[in-house]
This record gives C-alpha cells, structure tokens and sequence, in this order.
C-alpha cells in the first residue's frame, strides 16, 4: 500500500463501504418490521419510530456533520461515526424491547450523519478534480445508488435465515474492519488553527430545523397533516429554518458560506437530490409493501425481486462517472434520470390485483435501476463542481442532507395517499401512490432543465494543472 495508486484504490474502497452502510441500514429493517412487531409486541404507531429515528437523526445533523468534517478533519469525524455507528448497531441487535430499539437506531442515524459526509469529501479531496474525480464518484455512487435495494434483499434474508437481529449485527464486523483501515491508512488532514470558527448558533437552528422538519412530516403521516400538533411542528421548523438564514447573513464564519449560494450547479444538483431520492426512496418502499401486503410475497421473495434494481444500478452507476458525465454533461444525466423513475412509477399506477414479477414489476425495477445509477453520481459530481477543498465536507453535507430530507418528504407522502385511498381497496391505494413518484419526477426533470447551467461539462484538466495537484495529492498521501 506505499504507492499512491494503491493508497487512492484503498480510500475509494473504505469510502465506498462506508457509504453502503449508511444507505443500506436506512431500508434494511423494512421487510423485517413484521417479525420485530411480533416479537416485541409494538404498536403499527410506534413501529414506524424504527425506521423514522434513524432517518430523523441522519437528516438532522447531516449539514453540521459536513461542517465539522471540514473544521475537525474529515479523518477524525469519519472514525468517530464508524466507531458510534458499529456500537449502537450491537446493541440494537440485543435489544430487549422497542423502545431500546429505537434509541439505538437514532444512535446510528447520529453516527450515520458523521460518516456519510466525511466519505464523500475524502473522496473529493483524495482523486484530482476531473475524470479520475468524476470516475471515483461514479463508483461512490454506484455502491450508494444500489445500497437501497441491496438493504431490502438482505433484510428478507436475514430475517427468513438466521433472524431480524442479524440485520443489526452484520455491520459489527464490518463496522471493526473499516475503523483498522481508516486509521492504519487514511491520511491526516489536521485543519489549519485559524480555521477553526464555529457556527455555533447556525449550527443550532438548521439540525434543530431539519430535525422538526422530518419528525413533522412523519407525524402527518399518523396523526394527521390538519392537526394542531403536526401543524405547530412545522411552524418551528419554518421559524428555526428562518432564523438560520437570519444568522448565516450575520455571521462571520457561517455554517454554510455565501459563496456556497453562488454556486448555480451545486444548488441545482442539491435540488436535484431532493427529488430524485423523494422518488425513489418511496418507489422502493412502496415497492416492498406491495409485494408483501398485495402480493404476498416472503421476506425472502421480496428481496430477491430487487436484485435486477441492484446491478442495474451498479452497473449503470460505474458507466457514468467515467464515461456519460463527460460525454453528455451533468444537466441531460439528471433530466434522463428524472424521466426514467418516473416512467417506473407509471408502470406501476397500472398494476393489476395479481401482477406477476416478469410482465407486471420487471419492467419498472429495470428503469428504477437505470434511474438512480443514471443519476445518483450525476448529482455528486455537479454538487462536488467549483467547490473549493475546505469546504468539500460542508457540500458534501448539503447534498446528503437533501437526500435525506428528499427522501423523508417522499415516504411521508406516498404513506399518506396509500393510507386514504386503501379504504377503498388496497390496489387503488398503490396506484394512487404511485401517482404521486410520477408527480415528484416531472417537478424534478422541470427543476433540472431550470436550474441547470445549459452546459455542466466535467472538463478535462491541462496537463500543468493536473501535474500541480497530482503532486500536491502524492505529498498529502506520503505525509499520511
């Protein structure tokens, strides 16, 4: 591992798995929420609590996770969430009732939050910008991109196998061997002394505010969205959200700089992310209800159905940061992308009472994977453009962020419409949702072809500029 080549292999591989960890824990549990209701005897009310904490907490603190990389070291916040993450995933998988549960899974979204952004700046700072940056994203987000559908294939087998406590403790050891490698072989990248300026009130109101924000939306989805108590939760988090920005024009080292706002790709990408993961988050979870409740496929057979999503999307993934993004540009991958997952949910607003896998649901897992293999390291690469290298962790933060935030607004929504309409019968509730993935990807091809720069080429760097940070990037890796 002493040659740069190796060292930069390596990196690309621990960041890799740390994000799969990350996504792939946020849809593992949701095949084995039957058996963990039986055996702890929960509430459907307080059931949902195992997958909105830890979604509550990533989303939360995402943004300041991103920051503190930047003002901590990204190598030091990266072993703190693995090390947090890897714990609390033991003791969730002994945990002795849900409530415990559900603490741990918050636990893992906090440490969740630490891992996602750090990843993903390492790996903009380690790979020169360009085609090795966009092909190293592109396999980042190859992994990412699958790690959903992964999550639910290893969750029905887990939980048919050895039992719903394995989708716990299978990140032990994972979690262990990526905290040796992280510290053996990441660089140190210990920040200058006078960057060291914390945002401590910006900090306080965008996790408070994002955090609102998600407990909100799921609060809807079971008490009702016209309720008093849904209603003044989102009025705290629109004031906290608000004040946010009130303090970030104030501040002297703000969480989130003014040149970050300059940005026209990285806002349009972020934008983009909270689409694109609005739709397919809800076309993933809405897909694994409906084979088990409509259906009434196994644990096990609902896993199995996503596998054709999951190489898809790897595959599609790993094509598009080497060879489609400088091709054709950020701008036509995104509105590609948008297109195909809402064509996916389309196809599925027709599905009959006694749909079959090949006819019915292959056709949409095919486009949902070309969807999000399309498009997931697309996003990255246009929200990781023109963005200075102190502040790759605070980008990488604001694009997770919207991911995760995406994601929350589109469960919450499809959950609602199926919810109301399943009164009448279960399919129409299904087509009903699904109506609403194809609404998410038109307002998300629309927001593409809006605010995108008409050209957001990767461009290839000169040869100078490539040899200068091609031996500032050896010098960082040798001094690690």
């Amino acid at each position: 591992m002493n040659s740069p080549t190796s060292r930069k292999g390596l990196i690309l591989a621990l960041t890799c798995l740390a994000q799969f960890m990350v996504v792939l824990d946020f849809a593992i549990v949701n095949v084995a929420l039957p058996s963990i209701q039986t055996d702890f005897n929960m509430r459907d009310s307080t059931l949902q609590w195992i997958v909105t904490a830890y979604g509550l907490m990533l989303g939360g603190f995402l943004l300041l996770g991103g920051r503190f990389g930047d003002l901590l070291g990204r190598r030091r916040l990266l072993l703190a969430g693995l090390t947090v993450f890897t714990a609390a995933s033991f003791l969730a998988g002994i945990a002795q009732s849900g409530g415990f549960l559900i603490a741990m899974r918050g636990v893992q979204g906090f440490g969740a939050a630490m891992i996602a952004p750090s990843a993903l700046s390492i790996l903009a700072v380690t790979f020169t910008a360009g085609q090795e940056r966009s092909s190293a994203l592109g396999i980042f987000g190859a992994v990412g991109g699958s790690s959903a559908s992964v999550g639910v294939i290893a969750s029905g087998l887990l939980t048919d196998g050895p039992g719903w406590r394995w989708i716990f403790f299978i990140n032990v050891p994972v979690g262990i061997a990526l905290v040796a490698i992280a510290a053996k072989y990441l660089p140190h990248d210990t920040p200058e002394a006078e960057s060291r300026h914390y945002d401590a009130l910006g900090a306080i109101t965008v996790t408070g505010g994002l955090i609102a924000l998600v407990y909100a939306l799921n609060r809807g989805v079971d008490h009702g969205w016209s309720a008093v108590s849904t209603i003044a939760i989102f009025a705290a988090a629109a004031v906290l959200l608000l004040s946010f920005v009130a303090v970030e024009r104030r501040a002297s080292a703000p969480l989130v700089p003014g040149s970050v706002l300059r940005n026209r790709t990285m806002i349009a990408a972020d934008l983009g992310a909270f689409f694109l993961f609005g739709a397919f988050y809800a076309f993933v979870f809405l897909g694994t209800l409906m084979m088990q409740q409509l259906l009434q496929y196994s644990p096990t057979r609902t896993g199995v159905a996503w596998l054709t999503t999951s190489l898809l999307a790897f595959v599609a993934a790993g094509l598009t940061g080497a060879r489609l993004v400088p091709r054709f540009g950020v701008k036509r991958l995104v509105i590609a992308g948008m297109i195909f997952i809402g064509l996916a949910a389309a196809w599925l607003t027709q599905l009959p009472a006694d749909a079959r896998y090949g006819p019915d649901l292959l056709p949409a897992f095919v486009l949902g994977g070309l969807a999000i293999g399309l498009t997931g390291p697309t996003l990255q690469i246009g929200a990781l453009m023109h963005v200075a290298e102190h502040e790759a962790g605070m980008a990488s933060g604001i694009i997770e962020t919207m991911r995760e935030i995406g994601g929350a607004v589109g469960v919450a929504a499809v959950t609602t419409v199926l919810v109301s309409r399943s009164d009448t019968s279960l399919v129409d509730g299904f087509q009903g949702a699904f109506v609403v993935i194809v609404v998410l990807a038109i307002l998300g091809a629309v927001s593409a072809t809006l605010a995108f720069p008409s050209r957001t080429q990767v461009e290839p760097q000169r040869d100078e500029e490539r040899e200068l940070v091609g031996s500032a990037a050896t010098s960082e890796i040798r001094a690690g």
